[in-house]
């Protein structure tokens, strides 16, 4: 419960599989469980679809009266959000957190309502079945063939301080909706053979549990990193597999899928670039290995370390990892005497971690003597300076009888270079001075003292300090160089990775996400500076963002000053900070881009509206003015008093007034439907609906704008459909005025049920659904091919030229808007013979009755 102190509401929310598990009854046990410890409690709104046990569980709550809102002919009752912000308790119940208010309601969703009464202090508790959260919309439509219309963001109920799993068993549901307890008993049977069967109910319980899953384990990386806790909590298996992007990378991909696969457990794929610039000279081909990757439902995460295996372990433990899988390192045995290796090390410290060593072909692949790059590389050279020399003294010793000064120099020579190929020029220049010391001491005359007589002794020893030094200098040039190119290469890399996570679509935040996870960061912040030094946040991810320069550790500029990006974690150096530059700059690049976008978004808005405002105003200048002017002229000459009209003259008169008002009430009309469709206020209402009564009221309608028109003949027999039969009357009366207006003769309405692909409508998706296929046939001039598809654009009026239209142009629009919105198709075909007939097909199943989500538009 909040308390007096908290500024917002806390948000409790029941979640369930689907319809009938019992979301509002838990919610309303638990609001009991608060009346009984003495908490405020009020139900703002609880829908009990009928369900006693769920009803008689309301009784005895204090409930807040509904708002009455009146909705084309309906009212309906919604949650009266200022009624219980005035009554203002502790708890308020809302049941459906994905319900869509009526219009003329405060906010459009009922999540927004909560968020109002969370904001003024309000406690709420709520209900939501996973297929209304967005991004599984997709994913439930795939299984149930339903698409949900209302959905809820899954921040909304991420954001929830508690979320409540409501689980039954799918049979255990399919029994409950059996004996009546889920809909009443007209829905059962379509209920158990659509929606409710036993392999798509099992699929959404899946999808709750691992959502759920996902949540909890959310919670539980963010308490780990609040408390700073590193120390692996098996409360989930999680397998890390850490790749080079050698050859062998796909073999310890497979084999980690199959151990993740084993236990059910995460793959998370971990590619380590080193920090110095130092890598093993592989090919790598990121691109194939991060499509494998994603074959095994993984992302490769890339991140910089100089010391790959805390790099490697610090990322294991930071996602709470329990097994880790490395390749078997190709060094030979010689080479880890002096450098054990990530294998080894990783394995000395990975504590409560299990490692897995993975062998592969590349094991068999020898590096060449190097010992450069290895931890030993620098004592090593100093060590030898003095080593070699006194080693080659001992041999040259025991050989000395048989071998000359020459010889003797000659090998004094090689040890020197060999000191010299570890690089140093100091060590190398130690070496020299050395050997040089003891061929003058144990082998030039006179022998066992430093005095030398001959110069040639002493121009040995010279030549032997300059070719170290020398030798010495272009290795350490060599080895700078090859330094300066594998860190280039490392930036490339780095620089790759970001811009490919830019072409692969993802935003600002993505990309901020990217940088914070390779630069083990715990936050970062995109900042936009203007002028007068106001800065403002543009985005930000990670659990302690910087909000100001002072909770930055690390600053990087956009070249032109106005935006930066701002790290708190480790500090970075200057090889990161140039490639964090370019990122920033590509960041900085993606938010103008964004505001670009909506700029022109917002312009084509705008031109759209004033394009359909001149081809509204061109209409109606003629289409309303023709009429007003009728009626203004029968109106006038009625009421002169010059005068005198006979009883037939003023029917005639009063006739011409009704035509004129009909036409003005229809083009009205027709207004009004296509301003409630672009902007998604139509709300059908679909149930079986016989077709009979629908053509017939339509055609009244026609009959009252004008009882001459001709004879339509009706061929309907028993024809019904899934359907709203208001919005189906209007969409139909539109198409049989249309047909009677450019018809040029006797018009027939038909239906017939039959699969799509025997209905002679080619423009329609074909599929195995049955459908009622509605036909309005005229035999008039036809519409051409080309024309077809125009015709139902707002304000097109084929035909103007031969002054046949009578309106603006939204006829056959506004019915093919409000076919969509009902679930159905119109599309328009060649009469056989001639003329035109349009084809409306209609779901006859209720769970394919969903309306076309552009329809509504």
């Amino acid at each position: 419960m909040a308390t007096a102190g908290d500024a917002r509401g806390r948000l409790e929310v029941f979640l369930g599989c689907a319809p009938g598990v019992g979301k509002t009854y838990e919610m309303l046990a638990t609001a009991r469980g608060l009346v009984d410890e003495g908490v405020d409690v009020v139900v703002a709104v609880v829908e009990s679809h009928g369900r006693v046990a769920t009803a008689a569980l309301v009784e005895g709550f204090e409930i807040i009266d509904r708002r009455r809102v009146e909705y084309r002919g309906t009212v309906l009752e919604e949650m009266d959000l200022d009624a219980v912000l005035a009554r203002k308790p502790q708890v308020a119940l809302v049941d459906e957190l994905a319900h869509t208010n009526a219009p003329g309601m405060p906010n459009a969703k009922r999540w927004q309502d909560i968020e109002v009464l969370r904001d003024a202090g309000i406690d709420v508790l709520s209900t939501i079945n996973i297929q209304h959260l967005e991004s599984l919309n997709d994913v439930v439509a795939q299984i149930t063939g339903v698409t949900q219309r209302e959905t809820v963001p899954d921040d909304v109920v991420r954001a929830a301080d508690q979320i409540e799993l409501v689980d039954i068993a799918p049979q255990a549901l399919r029994q409950r909706l059996a004996v009546g307890k889920v809909y009443p008993g007209g829905r059962i049977e379509g209920a158990l053979a659509n929606y409710f069967r036993q392999g798509n109910l099992t699929a959404l319980r899946e999808l709750a549990l691992l959502w759920l899953a996902d949540q909890v384990d959310d919670n539980l990386a963010d308490y780990r990193a609040a408390h700073a806790i590193t120390d692996t909590w098996e409360a989930r298996e999680r397998v890390v597999v850490a790749i080079t992007g050698g050859p062998e990378s796909a073999t310890l991909l497979r084999r980690a899928s199959r151990i993740a696969s084993r236990s059910s457990a995460e793959l998370v794929v971990v590619h380590v670039v080193r920090g110095d610039g130092l890598a093993d000279n592989v090919p790598m081909d990121m691109a194939a290995l991060r499509e494998l990757a994603g074959g095994f439902s993984a992302r490769i995460h890339t991140v910089v370390g100089d010391d790959i295996p805390a790099t490697l372990l610090e990322f294991a433990r930071g996602v709470n990892a329990t097994q880790l899988v490395l390749g078997t390192s190709r060094r030979p045995r010689w080479q880890r005497l002096l450098d054990e290796g990530v294998g080894t090390s990783v394995v000395r410290d990975s504590g409560r971690i299990d490692v897995h060593m993975v062998t592969h072909d590349e094991t068999r692949r020898r590096n060449r003597l190097d010992i450069r790059d290895t931890r030993f590389q620098r004592p090593l050279s100093w060590v030898a300076a003095v080593v070699v020399p006194v080693v080659v003294t001992g041999i040259l010793a025991l050989l000395d009888r048989w071998l000359g000064f020459a010889s003797e120099s000659a090998l004094f020579f090689v040890a020197v270079l060999m000191v010299s190929m570890l690089g140093g020029i100091g060590p190398a220049a130690l070496s020299a001075v050395v050997s040089g010391l003891l061929l003058n001491y144990f082998f030039t005359d006179p022998r066992f003292t430093f005095t030398i007589d001959e110069p040639d002794n002493l121009i040995t020893i010279l030549v032997m300090l300059v070719i170290a030094i020398a030798v010495a200098a272009l290795v350490d040039s060599a080895t700078t160089r090859r330094m300066q190119a594998q860190r280039a290469g490392r930036d490339a890399e780095l620089l790759s990775l970001f811009s490919s996570a830019v072409l692969g679509g993802a935003d600002v935040p993505g990309l901020l996400e990217r940088v914070r996870e390779t630069y083990d960061q715990a936050g970062v912040s995109l900042i936009r500076r203007h002028q007068r030094g106001a800065v403002t946040v543009e985005s930000s991810v990670g659990a302690a963002p910087p909000v100001t320069e002072d909770d930055a550790v690390t600053v990087c500029q956009v070249p032109g000053g106005t935006f930066e990006m701002w790290l708190a974690g480790p500090e970075l150096d200057g090889r990161d900070r140039r490639v964090l530059a370019s990122v920033a700059t590509q960041a900085a690049g993606a938010v103008q881009r964004h505001q670009l976008e909506a700029d022109a978004a917002e312009a084509a808005a705008i031109a759209q509206a004033d394009e359909l405002r001149r081809a509204l105003l061109s209409a109606v200048s003629h289409d309303l003015r023709t009429p007003l002017a009728a009626a203004k002229a029968a109106v006038s000459s009625l009421r002169s008093t010059d005068v005198t009209f006979s009883v037939e003259d003023t029917a005639e008169l009063l006739a011409t007034v009704e035509e004129s008002v009909d036409q003005l009430a229809a083009l009205v009309g027709n207004l009004l439907d296509s301003s409630r469709l672009a902007a998604g206020a139509v709300r059908p209402s679909l149930q079986r609906t016989y077709l009979a009564e629908v053509v017939h009221r339509a055609m009244a309608a026609v009959y009252r704008r004008d009882p001459k028109v001709p004879r339509v003949a009706v061929e309907l027999e028993q024809a019904w459909a899934y359907t709203d039969a208001g919005l189906l009357e209007r969409a139909l009366a539109n198409l049989i005025d249309n047909a009677v207006r450019h018809g040029g003769g006797e018009v027939t309405v038909q239906a017939q049920v039959g699969l799509i692909e025997a209905v002679g409508a080619p423009e329609v998706e074909v599929d195995d659904e049955p459908r009622c296929i509605l036909r309005v046939i005229d035999h008039g001039p036809g519409i051409p091919l080309a024309e077809r598809a125009r015709v139902f654009t707002a304000f097109h009026q084929y035909g103007d030229q031969n002054g046949a239209s009578s309106g603006v142009g939204l006829g056959l629009s506004v019915a093919r808007g409000f076919v969509g919105a009902i679930g159905g198709t119109l599309d328009a075909t060649e009469t056989p013979g001639g003329g035109t007939t349009m084809v409306v097909t209609l779901p006859m199943r209720a769970d394919r009755a969903a309306p076309d989500a552009g329809a509504l538009r």
